[in-house]
């Protein structure tokens, strides 16, 4: 007999939209290491839905309803999440460049160990996100709070993190080397973990009350063009 639906769930096949649709707002499925290149699963439910080693490279998710999904070592570049609803999603390692998570709701989301070079995640719902371990680099993060948060080796060089809210914000091992600042609050941050490199001048006063290592300061004052002596 067919296994495809068994009780161990969706596993080693390639998948279209028909095969998963039956299944969508029943008993949440695992998905282990299944092909869902470029399938279409815009506006199934899916929620508490588990992935597992699976290709959904240019899967089309966009409003789809994922909230308790997890993601363990998937890879997903150019997927978009549109206006998906990923409350709660775990994310665990994973190659995710180039997504797109526009206008989807992420509340008490979690990315772990995830690579998330290129990622636009303007306008989305972002309240408690938490990052830690992941590449952000030259992703788009727009208006994000990050307020009272600790990010742990998070790489947002290059990033757009323009009018960002960094109050309290602990950064241990991070990067905001050549990232946008403009707009962005860091008020009682904690930036001492932080490669700050090609900071400019213009820049400089967004960081007015947080704090900053001695090394830290000596190279911001050397790109500012100031000797340090």
């Amino acid at each position: 007999m067919d296994d495809l639906f068994s009780p161990r769930g969706l596993s080693g096949r390639t998948l279209a939209r028909s095969d998963l649709a039956s299944l969508a707002g029943g008993a949440p499925e695992v998905v282990t290491d299944c092909d869902l290149e470029e399938a279409d699963l815009s506006g199934l439910d899916l929620t508490g839905w588990r992935f597992e080693r699976s290709n959904l490279r240019k899967a089309n998710c966009s409003g789809t309803k994922l909230e308790g999904s997890v993601w363990q070592s998937c890879r997903a570049p150019f997927v978009s999440f549109v206006g998906a609803n990923l409350s709660e999603a775990a994310f665990s390692g994973g190659d995710f460049n180039n997504s797109s998570w526009r206008r989807a709701t992420l509340t008490s989301a979690k990315f772990a160990g995830t690579k998330l070079t290129g990622a636009d995640f303007a306008e989305a719902r972002a309240m408690h996100i938490h990052f830690e371990e992941v590449l952000l680099v030259s992703a788009k993060l727009p208006g994000f709070s990050f307020r009272k948060e600790t990010l742990r080796k998070v790489d947002l060089s290059g990033a757009d993190l323009r009018k960002g809210d960094f109050r309290m914000t602990v950064f241990e091992d991070c990067s905001l080397r050549e990232a946008m600042v403009a707009g962005s609050r860091f008020e009682a941050s904690d930036l001492r973990g932080a490669d700050l490199g090609g900071l400019r001048l213009v820049d400089a006063n967004l960081f007015r009350g947080a704090t900053i290592s001695r090394e830290q300061a000596g190279q911001l004052l050397s790109e500012l063009g100031l000797s340090v002596r």
